[in-house]
């Protein structure tokens, strides 16, 4: 029986144990509903914001190399991930020769003919006035003839022909000396431009292309998922990294309605998190909703779930990268405070941090 009442005593010890942990636990929560709740404080529940973007080629390719690996941080502008450029620098090759040769024709319709093609024009001029005065000449002599039966019509025939050949070549060879001193048309000259405008506008475009043939990060943040591997043909609608942005960061809470007027954007804010229990963070109200909706199944507060409330951004100076997206946080904002007025920017405030 000594044994019986033993064990008997030992249960009940155990259980006035549980009963004073429990009494414990109920009033240090009190506490802290009481301290959260304490007069002049707004306090408010909400997360670290999750907001990411898709990184993507620009056009199609083969994938060459992947630079980053997934948790790995990463600062705007810095080179992620590169197509094989092979094809685009080929393009871009010729299409420089090609505006090369461009350049130089227009160049010459630009510049005139030369002073030895119209120094040649001329001469042909002179030769040509030469021939059609000896055809003249001979013409007149043998039409003499003619009339004394010296010499046949089929000789005077010719003799004519070759009279209005010497005069067409000398018109011609007079038109082709005109030319030669006026230059170009205006019209081949715009001709030649516009080429050499679209060879260079598809020069351009093919630079481009060999831009995009790298990618870069578009903003600060951590990379949450690799999605493609070098080897792999990227497309214009499938990501290869999917970016994580971190900069910057906020809670999004929300606050109810009876509440809304007693906070106004730039209010200093502080924020604790269960991962950090004993770390404050600074911060501040950047945003506040200009409409209601129903408090979010994964926020939890005090109040009743249907109560209509309004979305806040409280932006954190995370200077030490210790709070993750998605995180849990507390946010208790000051009700007495003055009224923050200028830059309420991220960059701005957290510099004064």
């Amino acid at each position: 029986m000594p044994p019986v009442k033993n064990k008997k005593k030992l249960i009940i010890l155990v259980v006035l144990l549980l009963l004073v942990a429990a009494g414990f636990l109920a009033y240090s929560r009190y506490e802290k509903m009481e301290a959260e709740n304490e007069p002049g404080v707004l306090t408010i529940y909400g997360n670290v914001d999750i907001r990411q973007v898709e990184l993507s080629f620009y056009d199609t390719g083969r994938i060459k190399s992947m630079l980053v690996d997934e948790g790995q941080p990463v600062k705007a502008g810095q080179l992620v991930a590169e197509i094989d450029p092979v094809r685009l620098e080929a393009q871009v090759r010729q299409l420089e020769n090609e505006v090369e040769t461009q350049q130089q024709i227009v160049n010459r319709l630009h510049a005139g003919s030369r002073p030895q093609e119209i120094k040649e024009a001329a001469a042909q001029v002179k030769a040509c006035e030469a021939a059609l005065k000896d055809a003249r000449i001979t013409f007149n002599r043998l039409k003499k003839l003619a009339k004394t039966k010296y010499v046949s019509q089929q000789q005077l025939d010719d003799a004519e022909a070759r009279l209005n050949e010497a005069l067409a070549n000398l018109d011609a060879a007079r038109q082709r000396h005109e030319l030669a001193v006026i230059g170009p048309r205006k019209e081949d000259i715009a001709a030649g431009e516009a080429r050499l405008n679209a060879l260079k506008a598809a020069l351009k475009h093919a630079r481009e292309q060999l831009k995009d043939a790298r990618l870069y990060a578009p903003a600060d943040g951590i990379i949450r998922d690799r999605i493609l591997e070098p080897g792999d043909m990227a497309f214009p609608q499938k990501p290869v990294y999917t970016l994580a942005l971190t900069n910057p960061l906020w809670i999004r809470a929300f606050v109810p309605e009876p509440d809304l007027g007693k906070i106004q954007l730039g209010m200093k804010a502080e924020i604790k998190t269960d991962s950090f229990p004993d770390t404050t963070f600074r911060g501040w109200v950047g945003y506040i909703s200009p409409t209601a909706e129903f408090t979010p199944r994964n926020v939890e507060t005090p109040d009743l779930r249907t109560r209509l409330v309004y979305q806040v951004r409280v932006y954190v100076c995370n200077h030490d990268n210790k709070m993750r997206l998605g995180m849990p946080a507390t946010v208790r904002i000051m009700l007495n405070q003055e009224k923050k007025t200028g830059d309420i920017s991220p960059s701005n405030i957290c510099r004064e941090e």
